[in-house]
């Protein structure tokens, strides 16, 4: 469990455009470990915890995309039911607001990866860790 940068990009809703994101990473060898899209009606938000941010911040940058940067919480834990309960119950006695989250994990895979955005990283961070 630790804290990292998270990077939200806004940009046009149009075909191509997550691909067209994958292939400037992939240019600049960043590894994309998780990805969360949300749309509206003319543009979308992709957040994105990445291998190297600062690069990466660098390579939207020079595109001329704005990007915002975040602290998250970044949770390897087991995939079993309840698991993520249990972290929003700590959270939610320690007053720590999740304001939102998103993983994916393989059915059969014993662990996965949790992002949370919350209201603050470092005493959620500590929190879970106790």
């Amino acid at each position: 469990m630790h804290i990292t940068k998270q990077l939200a990009i806004f940009l046009e809703n149009r075909p191509g455009t997550l691909a067209r994101v994958c292939d400037a990473l992939a240019e600049q060898k960043i590894n994309i470990y998780a990805i969360s899209t949300s749309d509206t009606v003319d543009h979308i938000v992709m957040r994105l915890v990445v291998s190297d941010y600062r690069k990466a911040l660098h390579v939207f940058e020079e595109h001329g995309t704005l990007v915002v940067e975040d602290d998250v919480v970044v949770v390897e834990g087991d995939n079993k039911a309840g698991s993520l309960a249990k972290i929003a119950h700590k959270l939610a006695a320690a007053r720590i607001n999740i304001e939102y989250a998103y993983c994916a994990t393989p059915p059969d895979a014993r662990r996965g990866l949790l992002i949370l955005r919350v209201n603050n990283a470092r005493r959620a961070l500590k929190v879970l860790n106790t």
